[in-house]
């Protein structure tokens, strides 16, 4: 996968996990959809840490962007 490539993806997650508003889940369907949430949250946490660790062992800093 090329870099902008793989840029445009993570971008897109973003964006699909931005429109995520579990606010919005009845009681009911988050204890239901719970466990699967989890995994995939923890999933992610542990990639974007791979990803971030793989940039800091390369000796740069991950920075927030400044806001316009």
């Amino acid at each position: 996968m090329g870099t902008n490539e793989a840029i445009a993806r993570l971008d897109a997650a973003v964006c699909a996990l931005g429109d995520l508003d579990v606010s919005v889940w009845s009681d009911d369907v988050l204890k239901d959809q719970l466990g699967e949430l989890s995994a995939v949250l923890c999933a992610l946490d542990a990639v974007l840490s791979k990803v971030a660790d793989g940039v800091r062992a390369r000796g740069l800093r991950i920075e927030e962007p400044i806001s316009a």
